[in-house]
C-alpha cells in the first residue's frame, strides 16, 4: 500500500484576505483525497503567528485559538517537518512534512515571502516560486514585465503613499495625467479587490489614494475602462495549459469584494459569451503572460474586454487564486473537463516535478584547473 503523503496545509495570514484564505482552505480540505493525503492543517493569525493542533481551521473559522499550539517551520534544509515550541518547552519536531500547500492570499503569503521560506527550508511546496510570485504580487512591476513582452495593459501611474503625504497636489496632477475620470485607485499588494475604489472627480481620487494607503505603500492609479471581466486559469510549469474562458458580470460598479464574496448578484458565465477568436487570444496572452514572469502549478490571468473596440488587456495575474466552492480558477478547470479533487492532485504532482529540477542543481563551484 502506498505511503499517504504528510500535507502540510497553510491558511490565513497577515493580510486583508485572510478571511478569504479560510474559505479557500475549507474548500481544498474537502477535496483533498484523504487516501492519497494526511493533511495538517496550519494557521496563521492577523498577526503572523503560526498555530496548529487539533481541529485548526475550525478554531481559526470561530475565532478561537487559544487553545492552539505555536509552531514553525524553520529555514534549514534536511529538517523536513513543522516544530512545536512555546514557553518552558524546548522546539520539538511536531510533524513531517513531504510537501505544503499554501493557501494565502495577499501579502506575506502570495507575494514570494512564504515561498522563500520554504525554498530556504527545501521543502515541496504548490505554486508558483518566489520570483513569478512577486512579480504577479505587485500589479506595477507585472505591468513593466508586460510591457516588455509587448502584453497590452491599460495605461497606468504608481504613487508612493511618501507623495501623497508630502505634496498632494502634485499626485492629483500626476495622477489625472493617465486618462479621463473614471480612474481606478488599487494598493499595488493586494487581491480580493481589497483596498480598490472606482473616483469619479479629484473628491473620490483622495478617498481612494487615503484607503489604499492603509494597505500598501505603493498605489496604482489606472485608467478607467469601460470593459467586460475575463478571466482564464493556467495550469502547468514549463508547458502550462489554458482553460476555457469565463466571464464575470459584477452585481456592483466593478468586481468589488462585497460583489465577490458578500452579496450574490454577480454572474460567472462559463464559457464566456465571446467570439472564438478573442478567447483563443485570451488563452494565448494568458500562457505568454505566465511564461514571462516564470509561472509554476497555478495562476488565474484577469483580463478587460473593452466594450466599444474589442481590445483584450492583460490586468493582472493572480498565483494564489481564489479556491472556494465558487471562485473562478476551479470552475473554469472543471468546465474544462479537470475536477476539483483531479485538480489538487495535478497540483500537488507539479509541485515535485519543480523540486526535481531544484534537485538536480548544482549548489557547489569547483571550477576548472
Amino acid at each position: 500500500m502506498r505511503k499517504k503523503l504528510q500535507l502540510g496545509l497553510i491558511f490565513g495570514g497577515r493580510s486583508g484576505e485572510h478571511e478569504i484564505s479560510l474559505l479557500s482552505a475549507r474548500s481544498v480540505m474537502v477535496a483533498l483525497d484523504r487516501s492519497k493525503y494526511d493533511v495538517l492543517p496550519i494557521g496563521i493569525t492577523h498577526d503572523g503567528h503560526w498555530l496548529s493542533g487539533q481541529d485548526v481551521l475550525e478554531a481559526f473559522e470561530q475565532g478561537q485559538i487559544e487553545d492552539l499550539e505555536p509552531v514553525a517551520v524553520l529555514a534549514e534544509p534536511g529538517l523536513g517537518g513543522l516544530f512545536r515550541w512555546g514557553e518552558g518547552r524546548a522546539l520539538e519536531m511536531f510533524h513531517s512534512l513531504d510537501i505544503v500547500f499554501p493557501v494565502l492570499h495577499g501579502p506575506y503569503g502570495e507575494d514570494g515571502t512564504m515561498q522563500g521560506l520554504l525554498e530556504l527550508a527545501d521543502i515541496p511546496y504548490v505554486g508558483a516560486g518566489v520570483l513569478a510570485s512577486s512579480v504577479a504580487m505587485d500589479k506595477c512591476l507585472f505591468k513593466y514585465v508586460m510591457r516588455a513582452n509587448h502584453i497590452p495593459v491599460v495605461d497606468w501611474t504608481l504613487v508612493l503613499s511618501t507623495q501623497l503625504d508630502e505634496n498632494p497636489d502634485e499626485v492629483y496632477t500626476q495622477a489625472e495625467q493617465v486618462g479621463p475620470y473614471p480612474l481606478f485607485i488599487k494598493p499595488a499588494n493586494m487581491g480580493s479587490s481589497v483596498g480598490i475604489k472606482k473616483c469619479q472627480n479629484r473628491s473620490d481620487l483622495l478617498q481612494g489614494l487615503i484607503e489604499a494607503a492603509r494597505y500598501d505603500r505603493r498605489m496604482l492609479v489606472e485608467k478607467g475602462v469601460d470593459a467586460r471581466e475575463i478571466e482564464v486559469s493556467i495550469l502547468g510549469n514549463e508547458d502550462p495549459q489554458a482553460s476555457i474562458p469565463g466571464e464575470i458580470v459584477p452585481g456592483d460598479e466593478f468586481y468589488s469584494y462585497r460583489a465577490k464574496y458578500l452579496d450574490d448578484n454577480s454572474e460567472l458565465l462559463i464559457p464566456a459569451p465571446i467570439d472564438q477568436e478573442i478567447a483563443e487570444e485570451a488563452q494565448r496572452m494568458a500562457v505568454q503572460s505566465y511564461k514571462a514572469i516564470d509561472g509554476a502549478g497555478m495562476a488565474r490571468a484577469d483580463f478587460l474586454l473593452e466594450r466599444e473596440t474589442g481590445k483584450l488587456y492583460m490586468n493582472e495575474i493572480n498565483t494564489i487564486p481564489g479556491f472556494t466552492k465558487i471562485s473562478m480558477y476551479p470552475k473554469l478547470w472543471e468546465a474544462s473537463g479537470l475536477p476539483y479533487s483531479g485538480l489538487l492532485d495535478r497540483l500537488i504532482e507539479l509541485a515535485f516535478e519543480r523540486q526535481e529540477q531544484k534537485d538536480r542543481l548544482v549548489r557547489i563551484y569547483e571550477g576548472t584547473s
